[in-house]
């Protein structure tokens, strides 16, 4: 348990240094934008893995038993917060995270919310939680999940005093919740390249997972136990 808080506490404090705008600038000015964009995502792969790799290493202690309807929760929520992740951090989106955050237009993923990428890391996180059942499980996925929901308050924060008085401007067509804008009248959905290379990127990737991607990687075969409990 020790190497997994160690490798989680990791975790936070790498993904804390984009919410310091100073350190943050000072590494980019340092390193150049591309060298701290791909150094960061290294790092942020390398204390994924870890994290996993520390969370597999924990006794398996079953919470509750399993049922078919669980695998589905993954089924849904796993490909819905890849698509959400990818559409987020290719799309122009100055309020929230994201690799071209700009400061004018917006991509179509922001119409349905400005926190997309936060959005598809919660999805995917809670989607794990129920067909698991272990305590391993829910600390590992129940972390994730707690660690975005706990950003949005400071990413929020973080945009606001970005952009200052241009804020409510720049927020009018967009929401926090999920289509909470389109369904209110102050945007339109709409479809944009980002939008749909992500839907066709989402689809190939959940599509190889299931192929045997995933158990490639971490020894589980999702369709073969979403079937083996019916």
């Amino acid at each position: 348990m020790r190497e997994f808080l160690l490798a989680f506490a990791v975790f936070l404090a790498l993904h804390m240094v984009p919410a310091m705008p100073k350190l943050r600038e000072r590494l980019i000015q340092r390193l150049g934008r591309k060298n701290y964009f791909a150094g960061y995502s290294l790092l942020s792969i390398v204390a994924l893995v870890w994290v996993f790799h520390a969370a597999l290493t924990l006794d398996f202690i079953p919470l509750w038993d399993p049922a078919p309807w669980q695998a589905w929760v993954t089924f849904v929520f796993a490909p819905l917060g890849i698509f959400l992740v990818l559409a987020g951090l290719f799309s122009e989106n100055p309020l929230s995270i994201s690799i071209f955050q700009g400061t004018g237009g917006t991509g179509a993923i922001v119409s349905i919310t400005r926190h997309p990428v936060l959005w598809g890391f919660l999805l995917w996180a809670a989607g794990h939680v129920v067909p698991n059942g272990d305590l391993r499980s829910l600390v590992l996925f129940g972390g994730f999940a707690l660690f975005a929901a706990g950003g949005f308050l400071m990413v929020e924060r973080r945009a606001r005093r970005r952009i200052g008085d241009e804020w409510p401007k720049v927020a009018a067509g967009t929401s926090i919740l999920p289509f909470a804008a389109i369904l209110g009248g102050r945007a339109r959905f709409r479809l944009d390249p980002v939008l749909v290379l992500s839907a066709f990127a989402t689809g190939a990737i959940t599509l190889w997972l299931l192929a045997g991607g995933h158990y490639a990687i971490f020894g589980a075969d999702p369709l073969l136990q979403a079937f083996l409990l019916l």
